[in-house]
């Protein structure tokens, strides 16, 4: 059986300093989350953060496909 290939995902947030742009306020103060072996676990893990952070509207998480920098002529899913 072939072996699945990593498609690598960051997920990271923190407060940015307006609503209407992705400037951050304090880029001392951005939360990692991790790095993550396919799609799905990064959004669960994108999802569980932008849900613990509700009541502070500046807060936003990222998933960043980070297979997609790492092989850019790969024409990877997700």
């Amino acid at each position: 059986m072939a072996k699945k290939k990593q498609l690598l995902h960051l997920v990271f947030g923190g407060e940015l300093e307006s609503l209407d742009g992705v400037t951050f306020k304090d880029l001392t103060h951005l939360d990692i989350v991790g790095i993550f072996p396919d799609y799905a676990s990064a959004q669960k893990a994108w999802k569980a953060k932008a849900q613990a952070t509700v009541d502070n509207a500046h807060m936003r998480y990222f998933v960043v496909h980070l297979h997609r920098l790492l092989d850019p002529d790969h024409p990877g899913q997700s």
